[in-house]
């Protein structure tokens, strides 16, 4: 059982940056792939951004892409998401996940922090 904890959401003006922090505990942080989704009011969940164990070609979702940044320690089990240039439309709930290297599906989740972008 994996438990993972996200950190640093908040409230920032548009232009301005963000650093989200999840740390992992309970599993064996290399075998995992890291990911970052969030989910707005009365929308989907979806996916921002991806990482493998070894941090190499990390995927983003096309709203973000050049903007955010993904990043892991696995000495530190811990996965960051560097946000710059927020727009409003990036206010949600952004969530930390992870998958086996070998499954498919994201199997463990975070509790969400709340990250809002005021016009």
């Amino acid at each position: 059982q994996v438990q993972l904890v996200e950190s640093g959401g908040g409230l920032v003006q548009a232009g301005g940056s963000l650093r989200l922090s999840c740390v992992a505990s309970g599993g064996t942080f290399r075998q995992y792939i890291m990911g970052w989704f969030r989910q707005a009011p009365g929308k989907q969940r979806e996916i921002v951004a991806a990482i493998s164990w070894s941090g190499g070609n990390p995927f983003y979702g096309d709203s973000v892409k050049g903007r955010f940044t993904v990043t892991r320690d696995n000495a530190k089990n811990t996965v960051a998401l560097q946000m710059n240039r927020l727009k409003p439309e990036d206010t949600a709930v952004y969530y930390c996940a992870c998958r086996h290297q070998i499954e498919t599906e994201y199997r463990y989740w975070g509790q969400g922090t709340q990250v809002t972008v005021s016009s």
